[in-house]
């Protein structure tokens, strides 16, 4: 019986391989778990709602580190921060590992046509020779200035532009209003790119990667979006606070005293905090909008049987949560949690959740997987192909997100379990907590230092020093 099965499984991969299905990599810029499919009652989201409903839903995905640059870096060549050595939004990873082989450049060197459109590595730093199309000319510091140059030029267009400093200083919040259906943004030029290059190769196997900014701040949609909600009726998290404010009981580490997106060196009054709100619902609006503009034509083209879709957001982030906008050094389950959907119109258990923690690691063996095509060495993630046959298996993975100050040493790592969420911080406010998300979503109870659990946390904090190893600071590793 076990050869038989045996047989049977390489028969189809065998089958998967000659089938050679499209890839459509969808990833938005800073979008929490707040969609419909996700149940929240306050976003509109109706295209990435349907195309959950036409996938496996992943509940618990979880990325390896709260910021852009680092966290597509890890998903985009299957390993942890650490081991690609990219900590900081200014580092190409080819730099200190010029062996690692990306995710769309192992497709393009399986006969795909690997495409970029939007921002898929962090702005600026583009793996250029893994795309046969559209590749972005790397500009930030930190790149080799004899990397290859892309093989074709970018276009103007797709520029992935810097928080505005009136932002970015403190001075003030925008809220920004485009005109028309916001013809002129990045994220409906991506659109329409995608759509053109849907076109052109329809008749061959390709990776598209699509990448829209939004709901990056500073939130941008039309007048329309903004429309579909009465900022009176926004609520506010039931931990809500004025500033950045660390909950009774837990380490100063857990939450940086100044944001980094929004409100940065201000409060954020009750009033104030409803209209971001808003915006970024608004913003994640339109995100959805220009997604189902490439959906459609997708489908337009008959090409939705041939093609596995996947849709991601790089990392969490917080709406005011304990007094936080932004997702930058977040270890809480709003700063490392994703949503994360793949939808493989081979397999039969469209419209399920999957509630196992899986980490963003594993995308690339799963997509590798689901292609016929073997991973490179060295890819540390697992693929999630078995979820999708059976969302329901065992699946006991921990996730693992870090966060580091300095860029050089982890101030924070997270540990999540099915049962649990453990994070130790390092240097300034260091200390340990330990959180319930089954009885305690919100967060607001540390349970590090209860007797009965001591045993749970001496294990966690075994389970970080082997996990972060040679990253942690001295008085941290001991």
């Amino acid at each position: 019986m076990k050869r038989i099965l045996i047989l049977l499984a390489a028969s189809f991969a065998c089958l998967r391989a000659a089938e050679k299905m499209n890839v459509l990599l969808i990833i938005s810029d800073d979008m929490r778990t707040q969609l419909g499919c996700y149940a929240s009652t306050l976003a509109k989201t109706p295209n990435l709602d349907r195309l959950a409903a036409s996938g496996v839903k992943f509940d618990r995905a979880y990325c390896q580190f709260p910021l852009c640059g680092p966290s597509r870096a890890s998903m985009l060549t299957g390993r942890y921060p650490a081991t690609i050595g990219v900590i900081g939004n200014r580092t190409w990873f080819g730099d200190a590992h010029p062996e690692v082989v990306s995710l769309p450049k192992h497709f393009k060197n399986h006969g795909y046509t690997s495409i970029r459109v939007g921002k898929i590595f962090h702005g600026g730093i583009d793996d250029t020779e893994a795309w046969s199309i559209d590749g972005q000319i790397r500009t930030l510091a930190g790149v080799p200035k004899d990397a290859p140059k892309p093989t074709k030029e970018a276009d103007p267009d797709d520029v992935v532009k810097e928080v505005p400093p009136e932002v970015r200083d403190g001075k003030s919040d925008s809220r920004i209003v485009l005109e028309g259906k916001g013809e002129k943004h990045g994220d409906y030029k991506a659109a329409d790119r995608a759509i053109k290059y849907l076109r052109e190769n329809k008749d061959r196997p390709f990776f598209l990667g699509c990448g829209f900014v939004k709901p990056h701040s500073p939130p941008e949609a039309p007048q329309s979006f903004y429309d579909l909600w009465e900022v009176k009726d926004i609520p506010l998290p039931v931990d809500f606070a004025t500033r950045p404010t660390v909950p009774d009981g837990f380490p100063a580490g857990s939450i940086r005293p100044k944001n980094a997106d929004l409100f940065i060196g201000r409060d954020a009054s009750p009033e104030e905090a409803r209209e971001m709100i808003r915006a970024y619902m608004a913003s994640a609006a339109f995100m959805d909008w220009n997604v189902g503009r490439v959906l459609a034509e997708l489908d337009a083209l008959g090409l939705r049987q041939k093609t596995i879709v996947v849709f991601w957001g790089d990392h969490g982030y917080q709406l005011g949560e304990k007094g936080k906008w932004s997702k930058a050094g977040s270890l809480w389950e709003q700063g490392a949690r994703t949503p994360f959907f793949i939808c493989d119109p081979r397999e039969q258990t469209a419209g399920r959740t999957c509630t196992r923690v899986v980490e963003m690691i594993d995308l690339y063996p799963t997509l590798a997987e689901l292609c016929g095509l073997a991973p490179p060495m060295g890819v540390e993630g697992r693929s999630l192909a078995p979820l999708l046959g059976n969302p329901d298996r065992e699946w006991n993975h921990p996730a693992y997100t870090v966060w580091s100050e300095d860029g050089k040493t982890f101030s924070g790592v997270l540990v999540r379990t099915e049962q649990w969420r453990y994070g130790e911080f390092f240097g300034r406010g260091a200390g340990r907590m330990l959180v319930n998300p089954a009885k305690d979503p919100n967060e607001l109870t540390n349970l590090a230092d209860l007797p009965q659990n001591a045993a749970t946390v001496e294990h966690f904090a075994k389970m970080v020093r082997e996990y972060a190893k040679d990253k942690l600071p001295a008085e941290g590793g001991k």
